[in-house]
């Protein structure tokens, strides 16, 4: 006889819980990064792009658009105002930034060496400008050397005043050919030295001469002529009490710098150039 079967027992029922995390391993915070670093090396290359792109001039421009408060500043400063100065001295004390503790009487600069208190702000500039009036008046102290001040000309440079002692058809600083100064040159060199005075400023000499060659056979060169003529200058500056060590630069410079481009072989092209640094 057959035995029935017992039925089974039911199942555990398992559940199963699966918790994601969007911002895992393979998640996407790392993409935003990596663009923002992309986007920044982006800005970069395109900055150094512009940069090569320009010039100093635009580059300038630029810098000036994007600091408008600069006009504002300057609006407010000492001597903004109406007219020249706006009635306002020069020493006033104004209101830009970093003025490191600017006072009254102290906005003038003032050279270590210069003479004067430091609200007359006294200059070598001052000085190679006294220097210039002296000459002009020991020029026109007697009558010869007011026929000798036709030969000088006198230029405000950037590196201060230059003194020109220029030949022509009836003047000649030196014998012809030689580096032997004429009665006339040491006349006006003796007025030159008493104007430029004892203590002044560093001077620098300069020899020209004009494209005339020499003659065959005779040994020299207008490079030669010109550089001894200017040490013969300095020699006889020496004689007349000028101190040695304000001579900074004794030159010549043959005909490269000729004063009458159009013909090179104009006398006037033969000069002594005098420079009095500021």
């Amino acid at each position: 006889m057959a035995t029935k079967k017992k039925p089974e027992p039911p199942r555990p029922i398992i559940v199963k819980k699966i918790t994601m995390v969007a911002a895992g391993h393979h998640g996407g915070a790392w993409k935003v990064a990596y663009a923002d670093f992309v986007t920044a090396m982006m800005a970069f290359f395109l900055l150094l792009w512009i940069l090569g792109a320009t010039t100093e001039k635009q580059w300038r421009g630029i810098a000036d658009y994007f600091t408008p408060t600069l006009v504002k500043t300057k609006q407010g400063s000492a001597g903004s105002g109406q007219g020249v100065l706006g009635g306002a001295s020069l020493t006033q004390v104004d209101n830009y930034p970093f003025k490191a503790g600017q006072t009254g009487t102290k906005t003038l600069t003032i050279p270590r060496d210069a003479t004067g208190g430091p609200k007359e702000g006294a200059s070598k500039i001052r000085r190679s400008s006294r220097a210039k009036e002296a000459l002009e008046k020991k020029l026109a102290s007697t009558e010869r050397l007011r026929r000798l001040a036709r030969q000088v000309r006198m230029v405000d440079t950037t590196q201060g005043v230059r003194i020109d002692m220029v030949d022509d058809a009836d003047f000649s600083m030196f014998r012809l050919g030689t580096t032997i100064l004429t009665p006339q040159a040491v006349e006006l060199l003796a007025a030159i030295s008493q104007a430029i005075g004892p203590g002044g400023g560093a001077l620098t000499i300069r020899g020209h001469t004009d494209a005339l060659p020499y003659r065959e056979g005779v040994p020299g060169n207008n490079w030669s002529l010109s550089a001894g003529r200017a040490e013969a200058t300095r020699q006889q500056l020496l004689r007349n009490d000028v101190e040695s060590a304000r001579f900074r630069r004794i030159e010549g410079v043959a005909d490269t710098e000729l004063l009458i481009p159009a013909d090179p072989h104009d006398p006037r092209n033969r000069r002594i150039s005098i420079t009095l640094a500021n």
